[in-house]
Parts: C-alpha cells; sequence; structure tokens
C-alpha cells in the first residue's frame, strides 16, 4: 500500500477495503462495516501529511495548514503603553476588534473548533521529571495532530496554557468521508415537487384550521426563520458533484466538532506506538492529567442574541418560553443530535402528559364529589365497631371509626372511574410510545440521520486499546489474502472463553447490589413495624394520626435517602463494570450501561412500592395466630386497604426526587462554578504573586475553561430521571392518578432548566450522531407491557373494587344483609387470642368481641376462624378480574401497535422519491465521465452496463443505491 492511503485510513479504526475502483482515478473506495480491515493508531507508523493533498481542490489551501504554528512563551510578548499584552505576530489590539478574534485564531479568519487546556503553573521540587515528561507527550500529541492536517494555535500567556484547534477543508472531507456522514445535496440537482409527498388537501386544512388557536405556541419565524427541506446523501469526494463543498457554511459546527474530537480520540502521544498499549487518545491525558480539559467552544457571549448560544437561550432556554415549541433543528446543530434527540423526546413526552394530566384530574374530583356519599365511608363514619388490638399486650382495643377520615381521603384515588383509569393509562402508555416512533422517524429524516446505523460506527478507543493486550491471541485466521499488502482484520473476540466470564462476573455483581437494595427496603418495613411496636409501649398507643401518616412519611423520606445514596454508588461501580465487558461501540457500551442503571434503579425505587402494592397486610394472620417476622406481627392495612399509604410513598418517592434532583440540578453546577473560579483565583495569585500574568476573560476558550466539563454520563441521569418517572405514572398510576400533572409540572420546568444548564454552566458538548433513544425506548416498552399486569394486581388487590362488585351480587341476590362493614370485617372471640397477645389493660368495658379485616368463619361457626366462602368468592372475582384486564387491555395494545405503523406514509414516500432521484443523478454523472472515453470499446461496454443498470431497476430502496453502485464499479472495473 502507499503511504498516501495509510496516511487516509490511520484513524479509520476499522476499514474495508473495495477491490475496485470508484472513479476514473482509480482510486480506492472506503467503506465501514463490522467486517474490516482493523488498523489503530498503535499498528500504523507515522508519516507526513503533506503529500495529502486530493485532487480537485485548490493545492494552496492544504498546504496552508503546515504553514502557520505558533509557539508563544511567557517571555514572547512586549509590554505597551496601555498595559496590553499582544499575541506574537498580532496586530495592535486598535485594529482588531475583540469580536473578531473572541473565537478565532489570531489571524481573525480561522474559527476555533476545539481547544486544549492544562496549567503553566511549576510543579512542586521534586517533580521536574515528571513535568517533563507531560511536556513530552503533549508535544508528540500535538505534532501527531499536525500530522494529521489539523491546524494548532498556541497561547500562552496565562497561567493557563491553550492549544487551539482548526480543521481545515480537506481534513473535513475526508473524515466525513470516512465516518460516512450524511451531508446536504445542492438545492440546484432537485426540485421539491420532486420528493415531495403531497397530502390529501382535506387533512392539509384540517391541519391548518385546527391550528390556527395554537399559533401563539409556535417559534418566531422572524428569530426561527423557516428552513427547506434537504435532501442527504452520504458524503464522499468521488462524488463532489453532489455537494456544494465551496460553501463556508457547508460542514456546520457540529460536524467540524465531531470530526476533530474523533481524531482526539485516536491520535498517540508517543513516537514508538508499538512500545506501548496506552498510549493513544485524549481521554488518557485527561485523566493522567496532562491536559486539564479538551471540549469545543461555546458559540459567543450567552448575553449576545445575536450569537446561536445568546439566542437558544433567550428563546429556548428561557423559563417565559415555556408555552413554545423547541426550536430542534438548531438545537441539533449546536450541540449534536443525541443532545436534540433528548430535547425532541422530552417535549413529545410532556405534550402527551397534559391529556393523562385532564383525565386524572376528573378522576380525583369524581372523588371529591362523591367523598361524602360513598356509602362504605358513611358506614365507617356512622357506625362503630370495636376493633382487635394492633400490637401485642400493650394495644388497646380501638374504634373504627377513627379512620373516617382516612377513608374519605381514599375515596379521591379508589372510586367508580379507577378502573376506568386504568384502563386509559394502559392504552395512553402504547400509543405515546408509537406516536414517538412516528414523530422520531419524521425528525430523524429531517435531521438526514436515516441510514445512520450501529454498522458505520468506529470502535471505541477505549476498546482499541484494551484489545491491544489480547490481539495476539485473537488474530488467528484474521489476515485478509486477496488485499494489497495482507491486511489484517479486526480481531474477533471469542465470546465463550473471553466475553462470557466478564459477563458473569459482571451480572453477578449487578445481582448482589440488587440484593441489598432489596435488604435496605427490607430494612426500612422491619424499621416501620418495630418503630409501631415500640410507639404502642412507650408514646401515645391510641394516635391513628401516627400510625396512619406520620410513620408512612418518616418511612419513605429514609427510604427515599437509602435509594439516593445506593444511586451514587452503583452509577460509579456500573461504569467500571461496563469497560470490563469490552464493548466494541459507543452504542453497545451505552446500552449495556443503561440497562444495568435502569435494572438497578428499578428494584431501587419501585421495590419498597412493590411491598406496600402486593404484599403489606395480605398474609397478617388472625388474632389466635398472627404470622411473624422475627416475632414481631406484620403491618396490616388500614380499614381494609392500603391504597392511600400506597399513595402516600408515590408522593413522596416521585415528587420528592423531582424536586430534589432540580434543586441539585441547579444548585449545583451553580455552586461548583463559583467554587472553581474562587479557587483559580487564589491559586493563581499565590502561584503568580511576582507576575501580572492571570486567567483573563478575553476570549472564548477562557470563558469556557472556567465552566463544568461535560461528562458522558450527563445524559444518562436526564434519561433515567425521565424513564423512572415515567415507570411511576404507568406502573402505580391507579394509585395516584394526579401523578400525570405533577409530572407534567416537572417536566415543563426540566426541559427549560437543562437547557440552561447546558447552555450557562456546561462546557458545549461533543455532538454525537444517533437515529433513536437507544435502549430507553425497548425499556419503555417492557414498562408499558408491565403496567398492564401492576395496575390490574393493583386494582383487585390493593382496592376496594373487587369486594364492592362481590358485595353488590351478594346483596342483589339477598345473601347477605346490606351492610358493607358486616361483609369485609370478621368477628373474633377476646378469649381465643393466642399467648401474650391479648392488651394488659384496657379502657374498654366488657369487650368479648373485636373485628379485623378479614374474610373468615365467626367463632360461633365450626371450623371458627377458618376462610370462609366469601373469600374464595373474592378470591375467585380478583383471578378472573386479572386474566380479563390483562388480556383485554393486551389486546387493545396489540391493536394500537399493529395499525399504527412506526413511519409516516409521508416520509416512506419521500424516502422512495428521494432514491430514485438520486440514482438517476449518480447514474447520470457516472455516464458523464465515461463519455469522453465512449468511441473506445471498452467505453462502449461501460455505457451499455451503466444504461441496463439505469433502465432496469427504476426506484430503489436506499440500502440497495449502494449495491447498485458496487455492481457498476464491480462490471467497469471487469471491463477495463
Amino acid at each position: 500500500m502507499s503511504s498516501d492511503t495509510d496516511r487516509d485510513s490511520i484513524y479509520l479504526d476499522t476499514l474495508s477495503m473495495q477491490s475496485g475502483s470508484t472513479n476514473y482515478n482509480n482510486r480506492k473506495s472506503i467503506a465501514l462495516s463490522q467486517q474490516t480491515i482493523y488498523h489503530s493508531t498503535e499498528d500504523l507508523p507515522s508519516t507526513v501529511a503533506a503529500s495529502a493533498t486530493l485532487k480537485g481542490y485548490n493545492n494552496d489551501f492544504f498546504l496552508d495548514s503546515q504553514k502557520f504554528h505558533s509557539d508563544i512563551g511567557l517571555n514572547d510578548f512586549e509590554e505597551l503603553d496601555s498595559g496590553d499584552v499582544p499575541l506574537r505576530g498580532t496586530r495592535p489590539r486598535s485594529e482588531i476588534l475583540q469580536e473578531e478574534v473572541w473565537r478565532t485564531f489570531t489571524d481573525g479568519e480561522r474559527n476555533v473548533d476545539f481547544v486544549l487546556s492544562y496549567p503553566a503553573i511549576p510543579l512542586s521540587p521534586g517533580k521536574e521529571n515528571a513535568n517533563e515528561a507531560a511536556d513530552e507527550k503533549r508535544q508528540l500529541f500535538c505534532a501527531n495532530l499536525e500530522k494529521e492536517g489539523l491546524e494548532l494555535e498556541y497561547e500562552k500567556t496565562q497561567s493557563i496554557h491553550f492549544v487551539k484547534i482548526h480543521a481545515p477543508k480537506h481534513v473535513l472531507c475526508k473524515y466525513a468521508e470516512l465516518l460516512k456522514w450524511e451531508m446536504p445535496i445542492k438545492r440546484s440537482l432537485w426540485k421539491k415537487e420532486d420528493v415531495d409527498y403531497n397530502e390529501y388537501r382535506l387533512l392539509t386544512n384540517m391541519k391548518s384550521f385546527f391550528g390556527r388557536p395554537f399559533r401563539f405556541v409556535k417559534l418566531d419565524p422572524v428569530k426561527f426563520p423557516h428552513r427547506p427541506k434537504e435532501m442527504y446523501h452520504e458524503f464522499s469526494r468521488d462524488k463532489d458533484y453532489l455537494f456544494d463543498i465551496d460553501d463556508k457554511d457547508f460542514f456546520t459546527q457540529d460536524v467540524r466538532i465531531a470530526v476533530v474530537s474523533f481524531i482526539l480520540e485516536r491520535c498517540a502521544f508517543t513516537d514508538e506506538p508499538e512500545s506501548s498499549n496506552a498510549c493513544v487518545g485524549i481521554q488518557k491525558l485527561l485523566d493522567d492529567k496532562i491536559y486539564k480539559g479538551a471540549y469545543p467552544l461555546h458559540d459567543g457571549d450567552p448575553n449576545d442574541v445575536k450569537s446561536k448560544r445568546g439566542l437558544l437561550l433567550a428563546e429556548w432556554a428561557s423559563i417565559s418560553k415555556w408555552i413554545r415549541h423547541q426550536p430542534l433543528t438548531e438545537i441539533k446543530e449546536y450541540f449534536g443530535a443525541h443532545i436534540a434527540l433528548y430535547f425532541a423526546w422530552l417535549g413529545f413526552y410532556t405534550h402527551m402528559l397534559i391529556p393523562a394530566s385532564i383525565f386524572g384530574i376528573i378522576v380525583v374530583l369524581f372523588g371529591l364529589s362523591t367523598m361524602f356519599s360513598n356509602n362504605f365511608s358513611k358506614e365507617i363514619c356512622s357506625e362503630n365497631r370495636i376493633m382487635c388490638p394492633q400490637c401485642d399486650r400493650k394495644c388497646d382495643y380501638w374504634n373504627f371509626n377513627e379512620t373516617c377520615v382516612y377513608s374519605r381521603l381514599s375515596n379521591l384515588f379508589d372510586n367508580q372511574l379507577t378502573f376506568v383509569w386504568a384502563v386509559f393509562m394502559s392504552i395512553w402508555a402504547t400509543l405515546y410510545l408509537e406516536l414517538w416512533q412516528r414523530y422520531s422517524a419524521s425528525l430523524i429524516h429531517s435531521w438526514g440521520l436515516t441510514n445512520y446505523t450501529k454498522k458505520t460506527e468506529p470502535p471505541r478507543p477505549q476498546y482499541l486499546a484494551r484489545l491491544k493486550n489480547f490481539k495476539d491471541q485473537f488474530m488467528k485466521n484474521r489476515i485478509q489474502q486477496n488485499v494489497e499488502g495482507g491486511a489484517v482484520l479486526e480481531p474477533a473476540v471469542p465470546f465463550w472463553r473471553f466475553k462470557f466470564p466478564r459477563y458473569l462476573v459482571s451480572y453477578s455483581i449487578i445481582f448482589l447490589f440488587i440484593c441489598l437494595a432489596v435488604s435496605a427496603v427490607f430494612g426500612v418495613i422491619l424499621y416501620r413495624m418495630s418503630l409501631n411496636t415500640a410507639q404502642n409501649i412507650y408514646g401515645n398507643q391510641d394516635s391513628m394520626t401516627y400510625k396512619i401518616t406520620v410513620l408512612p412519611v418518616t418511612a419513605a423520606c429514609i427510604n427515599l435517602f437509602v435509594i439516593t445514596v445506593l444511586n451514587y454508588v452503583y452509577d460509579y461501580l456500573a461504569v467500571i463494570l461496563t469497560n470490563m465487558e469490552m464493548k466494541r461501540t459507543q452504542a453497545e457500551f451505552d446500552e449495556s450501561l443503561s440497562l444495568k442503571i435502569y435494572l438497578f434503579q428499578f428494584i431501587n425505587y419501585y421495590s419498597s412500592i412493590f411491598y406496600i402494592a402486593f404484599i403489606k397486610g395480605k398474609f397478617p394472620g388472625y388474632p389466635a395466630k398472627y404470622n411473624r417476622i422475627f416475632g414481631l406481627r406484620q403491618e396490616e392495612c388500614n380499614a381494609g386497604n392500603c391504597m392511600f399509604e400506597l399513595c402516600i410513598q408515590l408522593v413522596i418517592i416521585m415528587v420528592g426526587k423531582q424536586i430534589m434532583n432540580s434543586v441539585m440540578e441547579m444548585t449545583l453546577p451553580i455552586l461548583t462554578k463559583t467554587l472553581t473560579n474562587i479557587w483559580n483565583h487564589i491559586g493563581v495569585r499565590r502561584t503568580w504573586s511576582d507576575t501580572d500574568v492571570n486567567i483573563r476573560t478575553h476570549n472564548q476558550w477562557t470563558e469556557d475553561y472556567k465552566l463544568l466539563p461535560w461528562q458522558f454520563m450527563s445524559m444518562f441521569s436526564e434519561y433515567l430521571e425521565m424513564v423512572i418517572q415515567y415507570g411511576f405514572i404507568t406502573l402505580f398510576v391507579v394509585a395516584f392518578p394526579l401523578a400525570p400533572f405533577f409530572a407534567l409540572l416537572n417536566n415543563v420546568f426540566e426541559m427549560r432548566l437543562d437547557a440552561k444548564k447546558f447552555l450557562l454552566y456546561y462546557r458545549r458538548a461533543v455532538p454525537k450522531r444517533v437515529r433513536d433513544i437507544g435502549s430507553w425506548y425497548g425499556i419503555m416498552q417492557v414498562i408499558c407491557r408491565l403496567s398492564v399486569m401492576s395496575n390490574a394486581f393493583i386494582i383487585a388487590f390493593s382496592s376496594n373494587f373487587i369486594p364492592e362488585l362481590v358485595y353488590s351480587i351478594y346483596v342483589k341476590k339477598e345473601l347477605i344483609e346490606p351492610s358493607y362493614l358486616n361483609f369485609t370485617l370478621a368477628r373474633f372471640d377476646v378469649n381465643d387470642f393466642e399467648e401474650k397477645a391479648a392488651p394488659l389493660n384496657s379502657s374498654f368495658e366488657n369487650v368479648t368481641i373485636c373485628h379485623y379485616t378479614e374474610f373468615r368463619n365467626p367463632p360461633e361457626v365450626d371450623p371458627k376462624y377458618k376462610k370462609n366462602q366469601v373469600y374464595w368468592h373474592v378470591l375467585a372475582a380478583r383471578l378472573a378480574f386479572i386474566v380479563v384486564f390483562q388480556n383485554v387491555v393486551g389486546l387493545v395494545q396489540l391493536l394500537v401497535d399493529t395499525l399504527i405503523p412506526d413511519v409516516p406514509r409521508r416520509i416512506r414516500e419521500r424516502i422512495k422519491r428521494e432514491d430514485y432521484l438520486l440514482s438517476h443523478v449518480i447514474l447520470d454523472e457516472e455516464k458523464r465521465r465515461y463519455k469522453k472515453d465512449a468511441y473506445t470499446g471498452a467505453g462502449k461496454k461501460i455505457m451499455n452496463v451503466l444504461t441496463n443498470i439505469q433502465n432496469g431497476k427504476g426506484i430503489r430502496k436506499r440500502s440497495q443505491q449502494h449495491q447498485s453502485q458496487e455492481r457498476i464499479h464491480e462490471h467497469v472495473e471487469r471491463v477495463v
């Protein structure tokens, strides 16, 4: 292979060299695939990039990258009368405005795409060797970056030194092709009417008519003008006729940043790559403290509305704009598709919460209107029943009418609309997921990411660094003999011998932490039981307020604290375990990490709620034989069910978590930024007391240096918070119909606060390409299916819906007297208490019978205290309800899933039309290129091949388009 070819592929970790020429220059094409030729930074020798001049471009432009190299030290400037210290080689400050160099090189023309920073503070005595080694690594790293064609400029006039990086056009073209970036096609090659799918005029008019009342929520067309739709195609330097490369804005800022970041992640910082196994990548340098920061720049001052940053801050991140739509295209160009898609999903999810919130409020209002007319509540409040003691010996009998207020409050959530509410939310969850699929498909297509797949994603640098340690073990039969030079295929990591043991260790540790989370919940349960007993012994034994409200609230707060502590520990551990599994691509790494984190969070957040909903009060026993745990009686539900306590638990954990997260998300960045600035100021004064050098704020890189560094886990926490919330409003929404409303309120502010946080307090994130929200969608699908079963069990076993239904049937058939209390309460003879269970002292006189909540025989019926016929009828009704509810609602969900396609018809039609148009444009250009050779026999055969392919295929899908192009090149090479 030639050295030029090596330089083209040095940072493309996986390459596939096709065996044919793709253009008239007989240039090899490069395509990413899963079965690829293996290259990494360590494997290839470093060569000078001066000869990497591409045909078809201005050679002076490419040579310009080697002309400028400024190395400015602290002694390389002169003092002016005004006290300003200009950089070497710059004009006087009066000739260059501040705005011109705010985020550019000193020439005022080349923009800064990325910045590296490192401290210039001298190390303490005894660390001179470490300082020299760090300087050597930085020099080698920067030298290798320049060999890749990047242009660097150094600024050493402050206590923090900066390396400014600019990607010239030839580097962007090369890596846009290697990364298979979809770029917009020239507008002159196609017309809007050629690709647009015309909807029915009636449907268009209906959308326009019903959208008029909601014009106030749309974006300001002056500040965010309408953009025409674009056609995208995979960038290729061979097909430069498709793209307007000469346009200075052709490569948007997100593309430029992504390209530079790709190079930084794979660039070596040693002149002998084979001598080291981990001397690659900016992340390694950051971990070793060689560099202090590596970040792209924000676009301008946040107070300047003329900049993109200021415009987004004023029109998107402002709380006052909460009702307006989000400028998703501008967000995508600023932060990248992965962050823009998160905000698109959050906005869509928030809008979908509006109908659920309205219905939930209706359920609560209905319960409020029937609070005093509910027969069960009226019986509790009007009649009196002496209830059996709630603890052994120290507890006294108590009156059932003490729970009057509790029973009326329970009616807010447990009423006749509960069943309808559960059905509605089950269908809503499915409808939400299906409509999001359609919306995201339209959005992804408008961003040119429809063809982006995991196979086009290169391996992670961390994966390649670790793979080098085992490369000799995995290199058997991985030499591609038919490629020039015997190219080496990417090593195949064996699953059973290498990956499976790591998976086993990883998920064993996860299982251990899940058991730890369950044991924490069990500890809270023991706390409740022991505190209840202690209160009865030493406190106010008859305080029902304490038992119903204070005890559940304190237990829920303790549970929330334990959840928060375990979250921080597990998040740190999950990253280590995922790294141990050696995931090849970043997408695979993210999906595995998402699954681990959510699996633990699911148990951590929901286990206590599952306990109250499905276990508490279901197996307490009866006064003659209580079921005990460590000698303590199990907890019992008050007034027959645990719905009210379940509601309290949901409110504290869900709403409390949302409030805590919102406060932490806004206060921690502000506090951290303030403390960082104070520390930098103190450190600079202490270290540089003899000079006038400090961290001056005169450009964008020094401003951004003061911001918090962007962490790769930042988006995980945002997604996780919302998916946990989605679980609350679907799995347990029957117990708390206001959950969607509180989620709506939280998300309205969450959306804007997150935007403000990303724009003001964090450094700019490196853009990433995605075509969906990853494994989070699959997690929500599983939650949607589980919610049907969860709500069915809550209605059947935790509410009064089924007992009231059976009671009405019994009364209608005149099998019992019309008294719901007599139907649900069992009678117990106080002489039959088990040993040491009867109260020692009682304020009640002549008590012979007490009551407890069970369906059991009275003492005068043999066998006494055994489950009676009513119990089995109620149990059968509960099980039948679960089966019918799950199957009926599941069938409706299946119908919704089947009838609503994932991709809208207009998008499918547009993709077909785009493929058809692009195939003809490409084939016409190929014919034109070979037309000059048509007089030869080979040229005629080539023209015949192109004509046959063009006439025989018609409209093809985009995946077939690449196959057809490969066929063209194969025929051409065979003929030539």
